[in-house]
């Protein structure tokens, strides 16, 4: 028997659960989508921002460059022509006119030497960058393994810079650079 004043507890009814349930679902999907919309508004709003057209420039130049200058920097005297054909394909302007100029003396001097070179761009940054002009500047540190055709490998520490331009829609190297390890 209940006290005087005192009301048993009563229990939630089954509708009034499913009250609260529907309220929370209810938030829980309205906030979704708010988030979503906030999302896709934030993405248009980046979409056409011209400092993200220039990030995306940057690192195109600088994958080029760094795959640039260590592609200079490997020669297999087993894969010549194949090495020197991809030293043609990373390159344009003055510094390709003068691959393909001294082509076959390279060749034959590479040939003789049976040095393999093999070069890892351990570091790199763009330092100069005209999207309009299409033209960039990159400087490198290189490690490059040298082995002679008789002898034992070795390590080379390099530092490059490096010229690009815009060749239709890749970056290629016009020049290349060797900047002394001293030099700051």
């Amino acid at each position: 028997m209940p006290r005087p004043g005192f009301l048993p507890a009563a229990r939630p009814g089954p509708n009034r659960r499913r009250t609260v349930r529907g309220a929370a679902w209810a938030t829980a999907w309205a906030v979704a989508v708010v988030l979503c919309a906030l999302s896709a508004w934030s993405y248009a709003d980046t979409r056409g921002d011209a400092a993200l057209g220039q990030a995306k420039a940057r690192d195109a130049v600088l994958t080029a460059g760094q795959r640039g200058i260590a592609r200079l920097n490997t020669v297999d005297p087993a894969h010549l022509d194949r090495d020197l054909a991809a030293w043609l394909a990373t390159t344009t302007g003055p510094l390709h006119d003068q691959m393909v100029r001294t082509h076959a003396a390279d060749a034959a001097s590479l040939r003789a030497s049976g040095t393999t070179t093999r070069g890892v761009v351990t570091d790199a940054a763009v330092t100069e960058l005209d999207t309009r002009a299409g033209t960039a500047k990159v400087i490198a540190t290189v490690q490059v393994t040298v082995t002679p055709g008789s002898g034992t490998a070795g390590p080379d520490r390099k530092r490059f810079e490096a010229d690009l331009a815009r060749d239709g829609g890749d970056w290629k190297l016009t020049a290349l650079t060797a900047v002394p390890l001293g030099a700051s």
